[in-house]
C-alpha cells in the first residue's frame, strides 16, 4: 500500500506532564483515512505511517482521536529540535501511508 498525503498543520502539546508535541491531520484527510484504510488499523486506532517534514523522513503512527475526530501525528524531540520547531508553529508535513 502507498497512499501519500500532504498537509499543513499546527504544533500542540498535550497537557499533560510530559506530554507530547502533535499535529493534528485535516479532518478530510482523516475521514478519507478513515474510509479507505480502517482496516489496517492496529489497537486504538493505530495506523503506521512513514512521515516527512522537509528532508527528515522518519517511520511512526497515527492515532485517531476520537475527541477531536481526527488522527495525529506525534513529533518526536528530536525532529523539533532539528528544524527548532515549537508550539504553534505551522509545519508541512507529507505521509506515506
Amino acid at each position: 500500500m502507498n497512499i501519500n498525503y500532504s498537509f499543513k498543520s499546527v504544533i500542540w502539546k498535550h497537557n499533560a506532564d510530559g506530554g507530547w508535541h502533535f499535529v493534528s491531520l485535516p479532518t478530510d484527510i482523516s475521514a478519507d483515512i478513515r474510509e479507505h484504510l480502517k482496516e489496517f488499523e492496529e489497537g486504538w486506532g493505530r495506523l503506521k505511517v512513514t512521515a516527512q517534514l522537509d528532508d527528515i523522513i522518519w517511520q511512526t503512527a497515527i492515532w485517531f482521536d476520537t475527541k477531536r475526530n481526527t488522527y495525529l501525528l506525534p513529533l518526536k524531540a528530536s525532529i523539533r529540535k532539528k528544524r527548532a520547531l515549537s508550539i504553534g508553529d505551522e509545519v508541512t508535513i507529507k505521509l506515506s501511508i
